[in-house]
C-alpha cells in the first residue's frame, strides 16, 4: 500500500517539535506495513509574531523559512516541502487550501511519477484536505484526519471555515478523528463516514523520580490561555503551605509566558517554577517523566498525546472533565483524574490528595502506565492507521 501524506503542521529543520504527532502516525503506517511520503505545506511567509516585532525580525524569520531545505529525510521517511504563500491568518484561514493548491498539485504530479500513491492522507481539513481537494486530476481515495483544530477552531471562529471543513470532509472517504467526541463533531459538520484512531507514545522502562527529588507537577503544552496554566500556578500557591519544596515545571513557548511569569510573582511562587520553554520532544518527554504529576486542566482537548506520553512513564495525569481526549483516556483505564474546567479548588484537592498519600500514588503511577500499554501505543496506532486505509480503498 503506497500513501501520501499531506500535512501542515510536521517537523521541520526550524522547527523540530511542530506537528510531530503527524510525523509519528507516518511511522506507525510505515511501520505496519505501508510506503508513506510525506508532502508538507510550507507557508513562505512570516508569522504574525515575527511581522509585528519590526523590519528586521520579519526578515530574519522569512530567511529561515526560505532556507528550509525542501527535501529532508527524517527518521527514513522521505519528506518534500512544499512552497507557496497567503494572506493573514486572521482574516483568510479558510482559504489557504486555494492558495497552497497550484504548487501541491505540480509536488504531487511530480512525486507520482516515481512513488504511485493509491491513497493520500491529509491532516487537518483546513488547508491540508482542502487543497487536496482541489488538485486537478486528483482520483486516489482522500482520508482526513482531525486533531481538533477543524471542529473546535476554523468551522466555529474562523469567517467562511465551516464551508470550507464540510466540503473537506464530502470529499473524503473517511475521516479519521482522536478521540469520539471529535468524531461526532466530525459528522455534525458533514462527514461521511468517520472512526476514532488514537494517537500514541513509546513505552518507556519503567521508571521513577529520581531518589530524594522534590515533589514536581509537569505541564508539556503551548503557552496559550486554554492550556490554563494559570490554574496550575494558583493551586500551587496554596498547595505551598504544606509542601513547601513542590516545583512546577512548564515546558513550551507561547504568546502567555510573560503573564504567567507574571501572575508567579504575583503569587510568589517565581522561585518554584521553572520556565523550560520548547524543547526537543524526547528531552520533553523525559523531563515530563521525571516529576510526580502531569497537571493540564485545558479546555478544548481533543485528545492530548502528552497527557499518555507522561503516563507511560508512570506519571499520573490531571486534566478537565467534559473535554473529548480526557475522557476518554480516563475512561480506557486508571491514571487519568479529572476536575471541572476552571475548578482551582477542586484541582487543589486533588493534587493535595495525591502528594500526601505515597500508596496511593504508587498505584496511580501502575495504572497510568498499563492504561497507556494498552490502549495508546505507536504499535496500536499503526496498525489502527492501516485498517482505516484499508476500509477507505475498500
Amino acid at each position: 500500500m503506497k500513501v501520501l501524506v499531506v500535512a501542515e503542521f510536521y517537523p521541520s529543520r526550524r522547527d523540530p517539535v511542530l506537528g510531530v504527532w503527524a510525523h509519528r502516525q507516518a511511522l506507525a503506517a510505515r511501520d505496519a506495513g505501508a510506503e508513506v511520503r510525506v508532502l508538507v505545506l510550507h507557508r513562505l511567509v512570516p508569522p504574525r509574531a515575527a511581522l509585528a516585532a519590526g523590519p528586521a525580525a520579519a526578515a530574519r524569520s522569512l530567511a529561515a523559512l526560505a532556507r528550509e531545505p525542501r527535501t529532508q529525510h527524517r527518521d527514513g521517511l522521505e519528506v518534500t516541502y512544499v512552497p507557496y504563500v497567503s494572506p493573514d491568518r486572521g482574516r483568510s484561514y479558510a482559504s489557504w487550501g486555494a492558495w497552497a493548491a497550484p504548487s501541491l498539485g505540480v509536488a504531487m504530479a511530480r512525486l507520482r511519477g516515481s512513488f504511485r500513491f493509491e491513497l493520500v492522507h491529509a491532516h487537518n481539513a483546513v488547508p491540508a484536505a482542502d487543497a487536496v481537494r482541489r488538485v486537478s486530476g486528483t482520483r486516489v481515495p482522500l482520508v482526513v484526519s482531525v486533531h481538533g483544530g477543524d471542529v473546535l477552531y476554523t468551522a466555529e471562529r474562523v469567517r467562511g471555515g465551516g464551508e470550507a471543513v464540510r466540503r473537506a470532509y464530502a470529499s473524503a472517504r473517511l475521516v479519521l478523528a482522536n478521540s469520539e467526541g471529535i468524531a461526532e463533531q466530525a459528522r455534525a459538520h458533514g462527514a461521511r463516514a468517520s472512526r476514532v484512531v488514537h494517537l500514541g507514545t513509546d513505552i518507556p522502562a519503567a521508571s521513577r523520580p529520581p531518589r530524594g527529588a522534590p515533589p514536581a507537577l509537569v505541564t508539556v503544552a503551548h503557552l496559550v490561555g486554554r492550556k490554563r496554566h494559570g490554574d496550575v500556578l494558583r493551586a500551587l500557591a496554596v498547595l505551598t503551605p504544606r509542601h513547601p519544596s513542590l516545583r512546577y515545571a512548564i515546558v513550551g513557548d507561547g504568546p502567555e509566558r510573560g503573564a504567567l511569569e507574571s501572575l508567579a510573582r504575583r503569587l510568589e511562587v517565581a522561585d518554584r517554577v521553572d520556565f523550560h520553554g520548547q524543547l526537543p520532544h524526547e528531552r520533553a518527554i523525559e523531563l515530563a517523566r521525571r516529576c510526580t504529576l502531569f497537571v493540564m486542566p485545558s479546555t478544548e482537548e481533543a485528545f492530548g498525546v502528552a497527557y499518555v506520553e507522561a503516563m507511560a512513564g508512570g506519571v499520573p495525569a490531571i486534566g478537565c472533565r467534559g473535554e473529548p481526549g480526557p475522557e476518554e483516556i480516563a475512561a480506557a483505564g486508571d491514571g487519568m483524574v479529572l476536575v471541572p474546567p476552571g475548578d482551582i479548588e477542586r484541582l487543589t484537592q486533588r493534587i493535595g490528595e495525591l502528594l500526601m498519600d505515597p500508596h496511593r500514588l504508587h498505584e496511580a503511577r501502575q495504572r497510568a502506565r498499563a492504561t497507556v500499554a494498552a490502549n495508546f501505543t505507536w504499535e496500536r496506532c499503526g496498525r489502527d492507521t492501516i485498517d482505516a486505509y484499508e476500509q477507505a480503498l475498500r
